[in-house]
This record gives structure tokens, C-alpha cells and sequence, in this order.
């Protein structure tokens, strides 16, 4: 990929760290609120990390905010999520500027509606020039669709005879997938308990330190992300090489 190679071997900061940001609802559920109060607390949780994520070095930034099996929710809730996201861009687009925080964005946002894609589209250009976090929000995303769409644009480039099928290796493919232009995956969070990955950074997550925990999305603060960081510095990285 365009943004590195592996690059730590324990000890060290990573540079790109994702978040499945999962239990909203069953943090909604356990105080008798409705599901879209825990994606309000999940979205003052963003902003701590976030905060957490600068103040400790990292580069990128990558957040499952909706995934393209989102839209099997309850209209009512899809809508929820939607305007809260909304919400979340004129509240938060101001600190993100002054942080320093570029906004990138991953998957097909389309399907939210031209209105809140113009809204998302001006963000991005808006923080363009911020150096200091990239925070990149995965919005109907979907791994394998991701390299389903690189393998097809590999296979197209083939047939117009730009490339020998033949000489396709995995960075031909890296470099069609959405993460292309960032560092390689270093460290992939889930909260609340789950252990799976949910068809997130599929390809992306081969060798990064996967880390679980149980706390609930809404809870999880600046403690929780330092201390995430701190398994992934004690971690010994091999990449399968010893």
C-alpha cells in the first residue's frame, strides 16, 4: 500500500488504529432509552477518542460508523443515525478544524441522500488541508464489496490490456482498495464484548494487533483508548516471519 509497509515490532505507537464502535444499543437498552440515545453517547465517546488519538500520535484515525448491512435496521433508526450524523458535522466541524483533523471518508455515502452527502463532501474539503490526525469515517462500507470493487477494476484493466494477469500480485490489489493512499493497519479495536470483525478492513486487518474489550461503546473514554495502545506496545509483531 501507497501509506508504508509494517513498520513496528512492539513498543511503539501505531500510526493507523480502526474502531468497530459497537453497543450502542445495549447501552440504550440497560438505562430503558431508546437506541438513538446510545448513538447520542456514542458520539461524545468519538469525540474523546478522537482527542485521545491526537494527543498520542496517530495518524489515521478509522471509524465503522455505518456499514452497508446498517440499512437491515429499523427505518427508524437508520433515520436516526442519519440525522445525528448530520448533527454531529455542524457541531463538531469547527473543533475538527482547529485540531487540526483532516475528514477523509471510505465506502458509498450516496445512498444517505444529497443532502447530507454535499454536507459530508464540504467537510472533507473544508479540513483538506489539516496535517495533524486524518480521522476516516467508513459510512455504508462494506470489506468485501471493497475488494470485490478492486478485483473487478484489476480484471478491467487486464481486459483493455493495461496489465499482465499474470503479474498481479497483493499490492496491485492494496492499491485499489479504499485505505490505499494511508499507512498499513496497525491496530483494530472492538468494543463491547464481540469478537469478530463484521466485514470491516478485512484485508486491511492480516496482520494488525486485534484487541477486544468489553466495554460498551458510550463508555469507552480516553482510558480505554490509552489503554489499547498500551496492549498493542507490548504486543511482539512477527508478520508471520518468525
Amino acid at each position: 500500500m501507497e501509506g508504508g509497509s509494517p513498520h513496528a515490532d512492539g513498543g511503539g505507537a501505531p500510526q493507523h488504529v480502526a474502531i468497530i464502535m459497537d453497543g450502542n444499543g445495549r447501552w440504550a437498552a440497560r438505562r430503558g432509552l431508546p437506541r438513538v440515545a446510545g448513538h447520542r453517547a456514542g458520539a461524545e465517546a468519538v469525540r474523546k477518542v478522537l482527542r485521545a488519538a491526537v494527543k498520542n500520535g496517530v495518524q489515521v484515525l478509522t471509524l465503522y460508523a455505518f456499514s452497508s448491512e446498517n440499512w437491515r435496521r429499523p427505518e427508524e433508526e437508520v433515520s436516526d443515525l442519519k440525522g445525528l450524523l448530520g448533527f454531529y458535522l455542524e457541531r463538531e466541524l469547527d473543533e475538527l478544524a482547529r485540531e487540526g483533523v483532516r475528514l477523509e471518508l471510505i465506502g458509498d455515502p450516496t445512498p444517505f441522500g444529497e443532502g447530507l452527502v454535499k454536507r459530508l463532501k464540504s467537510a472533507v474539503e473544508r479540513t483538506a488541508a489539516n496535517d495533524r490526525l486524518t480521522l476516516v469515517v467508513a459510512l455504508n462500507y462494506g470489506s468485501r464489496a471493497e475488494i470485490a470493487g478492486a478485483a473487478r477494476r484489476l480484471a478491467q484493466a487486464a481486459s483493455a490490456g493495461e496489465l499482465d494477469p499474470a503479474m498481479i500480485d497483493e499490492s496491485d490489489l492494496a492499491k485499489e482498495l479504499h485505505t490505499a493512499q494511508w499507512p498499513e493497519l496497525d491496530l483494530l479495536i472492538r468494543t463491547s464484548g464481540e469478537k469478530r470483525l463484521s466485514n470491516f478492513l478485512l484485508w486491511q486487518a492480516a496482520y494488525a494487533e486485534l484487541v477486544f474489550v468489553d466495554t460498551l461503546w458510550p463508555d469507552f473514554d480516553e482510558a480505554g483508548f490509552e489503554a489499547a495502545l498500551g496492549e498493542f506496545a507490548a504486543r511482539q509483531r512477527r508478520f508471520g516471519g518468525r
